[in-house]
């Protein structure tokens, strides 16, 4: 056998024995009573864009597109999960501080504005996930007016 080929059979198996190291899912099957939408109001049309533009990295209950079977594509995509959740998550917000509360708002707002979020990669896949200017606006909006009012509220 070639030496071409004897590597070429390693990366086979090497790519085969992978497939059976997954990371854990990230799906939770219930929404916690920590949920951003169990504290404040968040209206379907803005929960809507919530959930098809950042929850799948910025909560507790992702939606697997069908290449997060193939590793090490899964991979890539927990490590950026885990990553967007430590960031913001949505599914966690209740327990932050008012003061993290007003600040992660603040940078929803920014991250929609500046278009840094959803990240270019999410919306190249997830089409769903692109914002136009007026649903931005809306949920840019939103997000104001939930900081202004803890800001109210620790007057």
């Amino acid at each position: 056998m070639s030496l071409i080929k004897k590597i070429g059979l390693i990366a086979l198996i090497v790519i085969i024995a992978i497939q059976f190291v997954r990371p854990a899912s990230n799906k939770s099957r219930h929404i916690l009573p920590s949920d951003i939408s169990k504290v404040y109001n968040v209206p379907a049309s803005v929960q809507s864009l919530l959930k098809n533009a950042c929850y799948d990295c910025h909560s507790n209950n992702t939606n697997y597109p069908w290449y997060s079977n193939i590793e090490p594509f899964g991979w890539w995509l927990a490590s950026h999960i885990r990553r967007g959740k430590e960031e913001l998550n949505f599914s966690e917000f209740a327990g932050y501080s008012a003061y993290r509360q007003r600040s992660k708002l603040f940078s929803v707002g920014r991250s929609i504005e500046d278009g840094t979020m959803p990240v270019p990669s999410y919306s190249l896949i997830h089409r769903d996930s692109r914002l136009t200017k007026e649903q931005k606006g809306l949920i840019i909006g939103w997000a104001d007016k939930i900081k202004d009012s803890l800001n109210n509220a620790n007057k």
